[in-house]
């Protein structure tokens, strides 16, 4: 059985502009490491997990027609050889061939700008392909100075209830949370700030906010480097420096934003390292690859593992 995470990784690791292209209306050679000849020049490109990836060029001329009798006769071999399923990758400006591939059985998988990305699973039994990302992250940055006791809060102007929050926003792809955090401070308030720790996180399905689907909302202790408020003024209605205390007793705020601040408030009593995920980049399995780890703070002698019986 195809592990979902080992699809997960296909997708992301792969499936980008420009990893695989379709050869069509060319000749090369085929085999397991090249690309797969589809009858009528149609070929995809193999990949680890015993699927095929076809990206459409820009450049294709065949008429609605032609182009399903291309693609019926690539998924008979394909699956004479033992292919489990297709990726079909079709340009905006190619969408005449979703009706025909959609006829032979192929579904949507999902959407981006300029491109659709179809599925048809060739396996035994039901699909196990994963599905396409159904969360977006939301990220803010709780500015808190220890010299002065104060935390940075805003108010969105186009809520139709001003309460005191955290400014945030989603973060960017391939952008780590802590740099959103960073980043939507500054262009939010015009506050420098540089990342500390990861101090909650929120799970919430079916929101409105995003497309009825699951959102992931985190919270980062940030250290201020400047001071001089300098707020967007199509963003925020309001900005300011508030006394912490203030902010844990205030009723004008999320509920989020009152627990974290009564987080922080003691944590700044009884020591950060009571409340703070620090963040630790590792390698990854994948040669060249990192990522990053939040977890409470290890020992020393544990990270190594010395004296330890």
């Amino acid at each position: 059985m195809l592990p979902w995470r080992s699809w997960g990784f296909w997708r992301a690791g792969l499936a980008r502009p420009g990893a695989l292209g379709l050869l069509a209306g060319r000749r090369g050679a085929s085999g397991a490491s090249g690309p797969l000849a589809g009858a009528g020049e149609l070929r995809g490109e193999p990949d680890r997990y015993g699927g095929v990836s076809v990206r459409l060029g820009p450049q294709e001329r065949w008429d609605a027609a032609a182009f399903q009798r291309r693609l019926q006769a690539a998924i008979q071999q394909w699956r004479s050889e033992g292919r489990v399923a297709v990726w079909l990758h079709i340009p905006i400006l190619q969408s005449r061939f979703i009706a025909p591939a959609a006829s032979l059985g192929f579904c949507f998988h999902h959407a981006e700008s300029d491109s659709s990305t179809l599925t048809l699973w060739l396996g035994e039994g039901p699909s196990r392909l994963p599905g396409y990302a159904t969360h977006q992250v939301g990220v803010a940055g709780a500015v808190f100075d220890e010299s002065t006791r104060k935390i940075l809060v805003v108010q969105d102007r186009n809520k139709l209830k001003n309460m005191w929050k955290f400014p945030g926003g989603l973060s960017e792809p391939g952008e780590d949370i802590g740099d959103t955090a960073v980043r939507e401070v500054f262009e939010e308030t015009g506050i420098k700030s540089e990342f500390k720790s990861l101090l909650s996180i929120r799970q919430q399905h079916t929101n409105p906010g995003a497309f009825g689907k699951s959102d992931m909302y985190i919270i980062c202790r940030l250290k201020p480097r400047s001071f001089t408020i300098n707020f967007c003024q199509h963003e925020c209605l309001r900005c300011e420096w508030m006394e912490l205390i203030d902010l844990a007793r205030t009723e004008n705020t999320t509920p989020i934003t009152s627990r974290v601040a009564r987080l922080l408030l003691y944590g700044y009593r009884e020591g950060f390292d009571k409340i703070d995920l620090s963040m630790e980049e590792l390698p990854a399995v994948y040669t060249g690859l990192f990522y990053k780890l939040y977890h409470k703070e290890l020992p020393e002698n544990y990270k190594v593992m010395t004296g330890i019986d």
